[in-house]
């Protein structure tokens, strides 16, 4: 049976090889991510209301651009269902590191540079000269 044709089955462009595949799952999972976080995770995001568009939208633009050159799973769940089915092994660690890589760095980087607090909260007037944080500010590391 052809890979193709077996249903569910990640489809792999011949012409595109594995280094190729493994880049392009990690930054399809970090836009992916980058999307998750920037509106449905981050308190302070303007965009809660329509998280459910902007993730769709995103992963629409994956499987547009990742869908023909390496089946765009995204999410090594996605790919080893019909891994263990269809019995295709050969290259899934591209399923496995890729999205990995792709998550954590989208992940460590958005909470560096949004989800920190930006400075503590000064309890007082500025001329007073009182700068402590509140009780239940964040502290900055």
């Amino acid at each position: 049976m052809h890979r193709a044709a077996f249903g569910g089955a990640i489809p792999s462009a011949s012409h595109f090889g594995a280094g190729r595949g493994f880049v392009l799952e990690a930054i399809m999972t970090f836009f992916l991510v980058i999307a998750v976080f920037a509106t449905a995770v981050d308190p302070r995001g303007a965009f809660k209301s329509i998280a459910g568009f902007a993730i769709g939208l995103t992963i629409t633009m994956d499987v547009f651009l990742g869908g023909p050159l390496t089946g765009a799973a995204m999410n090594p769940a996605r790919a080893f269902g019909p891994e263990l089915i269809g019995n295709f092994r050969a290259q899934g660690w591209i399923y496995y590191l890729g999205p990995a890589l792709g998550a954590v760095v989208a992940a460590v980087g958005y909470d560096r540079l949004y989800l920190r607090p930006l400075a503590p909260s000064v309890v007082g007037t500025p001329e007073s000269g009182v700068a402590e944080p509140r009780p239940g500010d964040a502290a900055e590391s």
